[in-house]
């Protein structure tokens, strides 16, 4: 059972690859990002208006045919106008022989390479006689089928034409645009409907007359030449209209004439869809939902206003709890606030972090005034160099010159932070991460908005009656995000310098509420959540283009910091039936997604992206569709690992090991990660993130005790500037 499913798993997952590899060549081949979808379907299908190319899954088809195919439809994709009003006179079927020949033609011209692809597509149809004509005599064929069969395998097989038919065929060869497929298609349709006819008329010719030698008998025996007569004399006698029209009604039209057919085109068909895997599940198409930042965003001063109302209630809660220690006589080291060792470290904590943020403006500046001279152009002025002219006789550079060192872009960061439950115990540290970059985007006036992902903000409606707002029209084929997901904006560089010290003292309250034992309580509605980290990347296609245009920036530094992965998101599907038996109308449900067989598509990116069995490879996806559709935004990814998950969370990415990243683990407690959806992803060690280690010894201390101090607060800076020497290196 254990080798099927993996056989299963294996062949989709290979079957998921070809279709994208084929779906690349398709867009490739069309020079355009065309939608390119394999669907269950029998035939090719292009939709000119929606550039969506739906191709059938020919999953038995082998290499060379299938590369003819692709080729085949993208030529009807560049070439083929969306006409129709030809049909009243022209069968599709002639139009469709002709046209191939016109598209297969300009592909040949546009791509010289493609003409080996079809040579060998169409000799392997041959030779497994997928126009059935193997123990025919197809040169006894009508001119529409010898003309199929000479321009798709005439190279393999002796096509013979009389000398009117082989100006037809030279007229198709020679069609350059589609009103010349036209008239040559309505010239091939006019030709065969009159040879159909000559051949007709000369068998109706050929056929015995019943008469009075030709005498049949009834079911009794006896002979009907009575009967007969009667017919034949009816049949002899001239008909009047209404006997006409009476015949018409009742079926008995004699002698109209059959449409021609084009024999080899329908064994064509009929064989290629033997092709399609028939059996196989339908592939699955989503696409990212477009949300409403209005009901997504839980805004900035909402937050903090709820939070500031739950501490001014902390503060008299805590005041009337001394009180009654006071009253009772009861001896209480309450202290006067309940912030008051809380706020102490947050004090404590910016105080030591100036001396860091300092040097990582310093390092800003270096960098970014090295990338601006390297960078540099020289060029002349036209104007001589007096101190040069002594030199004319062997220098040929008399002239200025002038340095252009290049403006540099505006940047802007996007924080994307982790409010999960997991996160109770690291979060205060992650938080001392984000305030040293907050600060540092301060000095150097970078704008910024911090998110934290979270299910619980609007958890006074979702446990109540009332209904959330959805955020955004739940159609078919979108990926489901639910509205309970919120994006709290909990910072943000919009707020003066005052308010946004007080919001951060804010969020350090709550974070030390988590992880230690406080006077205080934490609001209902910061609860830690779940981990709706795809859907933030959701969000985000919303969120980045609106931070870009508010700050006026260039370039957005996009940082998800995140202790673990996201869980897959369901797709909408329009449920026709009832699983209850109810008759219910149809109705938006959700479905799971199939790996291997659902794809998410993005029209104006024009990509397809595969789902994956694993939930990081889901995350990923998302991850790679959005680096698409916003290219100037750098995506880095953080992830807080316990020292127990490092080796599993290793081999997502590198299933057999890496001594590199397993050595920069052992000795620094921390790896890079190159081959995931961000553009740089850091691991992280939660437990040395939380270790405050400064070079502090007794005075008694021992040189050994002194350098084992110091080596251990090098190590401990060191961790944690990577993530900061890594953004200054990016904005630089």
């Amino acid at each position: 059972m254990g080798l099927l499913v993996l056989w299963v798993y294996t062949t989709e997952k290979q079957m998921a690859v070809q279709q994208e590899i084929k779906s690349q060549l398709a867009k490739l081949l069309a020079t355009e990002d065309l939608v390119v979808e394999h669907r269950q379907v029998s035939t090719a299908q292009f939709d000119v208006h929606s550039r969506v190319l739906t191709l059938p899954m020919w999953e038995k088809a082998s290499g060379n045919v299938y590369d003819m195919l692709v080729g085949h439809e993208v030529g009807h994709a560049l070439y083929t106008p969306d006409e129709w009003d030809w049909r009243d006179r022209i069968p599709q079927q002639f139009m469709n022989v002709v046209e191939d020949v016109r598209i297969e033609k300009l592909m040949k011209r546009k791509y010289l390479g493609i003409a080996k692809t079809f040579f060998r597509g169409y000799n392997e149809l041959h030779e497994k006689d997928f126009f059935e004509i193997n123990d025919e005599d197809y040169n006894s064929f009508n001119l529409a089928d010898r003309v199929n069969l000479y321009y798709k395998i005439g190279t393999f097989i002796d096509v013979s034409f009389s000398d009117a038919e082989k100006e037809i065929v030279d007229l198709i060869g020679k069609c350059e645009t589609f009103d010349d497929a036209l008239k040559a298609a309505e010239v091939l349709y006019q030709y065969c409907k009159k040879q159909q006819e000559q051949e007709e008329k000369i068998s109706l010719e050929n056929q015995p007359k019943k008469g009075t030698d030709d005498v049949e008998l009834n079911s009794e025996g006896q002979t009907d030449e009575g009967k007969e007569g009667e017919e034949e004399s009816e049949v002899d006698a001239p008909q009047t209209p209404q006997m006409e029209e009476s015949g018409s009604d009742r079926g008995e039209v004699q002698n109209e004439p059959q449409e021609p057919e084009i024999r080899t085109a329908d064994a064509l068909d009929e064989r290629l869809q033997s092709l399609v895997n028939d059996q196989g599940q339908e592939n699955v198409y989503v696409e990212i939902p477009k949300l409403n930042l209005d009901t997504v965003i839980a805004k900035n001063s909402e937050i903090h206003n709820v939070i500031d109302e739950h501490f001014i209630q902390s503060e008299v809660d805590h005041t009337e709890r001394v009180k009654k220690y006071a009253e009772y006589g009861a001896a209480s080291d309450l202290p006067k606030s309940p912030f008051e060792q809380t706020d102490a470290s947050f004090i404590q904590f910016k105080r030591d972090a100036q001396k860091e943020v300092n040097y990582l403006v310093k390092e800003f500046e270096c960098r970014k005034a090295a990338s601006s001279y390297a960078r540099a152009t020289t060029s002349r002025t036209g104007v001589l160099d007096t101190t040069k002219l002594h030199t004319y006789r062997y220098n040929e550079d008399l002239f200025k010159k002038i340095t252009t060192l290049p403006d540099g872009k505006n940047h802007g960061l996007v924080f994307v932070l982790d409010w999960s439950g997991s996160m109770q115990y690291v979060l205060q540290d992650t938080l001392k991460q984000l305030y040293n970059l907050i600060w540092f985007c301060r000095k150097v006036s970078i704008p910024f908005d911090v998110y934290a992902f979270s299910n619980e903000w609007s958890r006074e409606i979702r446990y109540s009656d009332e209904k959330l707002p959805k955020h955004y029209e739940e159609v078919e084929g979108l990926l489901k995000v639910e509205e309970h997901f919120n994006m709290m904006n909990i910072l943000t560089s919009k707020t003066n310098a005052k308010t946004l010290e007080k919001q951060m003292l804010n969020i350090w309250r709550i974070a030390e509420c988590f992880a230690k034992r406080t006077y205080f309580r934490y609001p209902d509605r910061m609860t830690l959540s779940g981990t709706p980290l795809n859907e933030s990347i959701i969000s985000l296609h919303q969120i980045l283009p609106k931070f870009q245009k508010e700050n006026r920036v260039e370039k957005v530094q996009c940082i998800i910091l995140t202790d673990g992965e996201g869980s897959q998101i369901p797709y909408h599907k329009l449920i026709e039936d009832s699983y209850f038996g109810t008759e219910e109308k149809p109705f938006i449900g959700a479905r799971g997604i199939r790996p291997g067989r659902t794809f998410l598509r993005d029209r104006k990116v024009g990509k397809t992206y595969g789902f994956q069995y694993d939930y990081h490879q889901f995350t990923d996806v998302l991850l790679n569709n959005i680096k698409d559709k916003f290219p100037s935004t750098n995506f880095i990814g953080i992830r807080v690992l316990p020292n127990r998950e490092a080796s599993r969370f290793m081999r997502l990415y590198h299933p057999y090991g890496n001594d590199k990243l397993s050595e920069d683990w052992r000795k620094n407690r921390s790896f890079t990660i190159k081959n995931s959806g961000y553009d740089a992803y850091f691991a992280m060690s939660a437990q040395s993130l939380a270790d405050d280690a400064e070079f502090e010894v007794k005075e008694d201390a021992t040189k050994a005790q002194i350098k084992r101090a110091f080596v251990k607060s090098l190590k401990t800076k060191k961790l944690n500037k990577k993530v900061l020497g890594e953004f200054v290196s990016l904005v630089a």
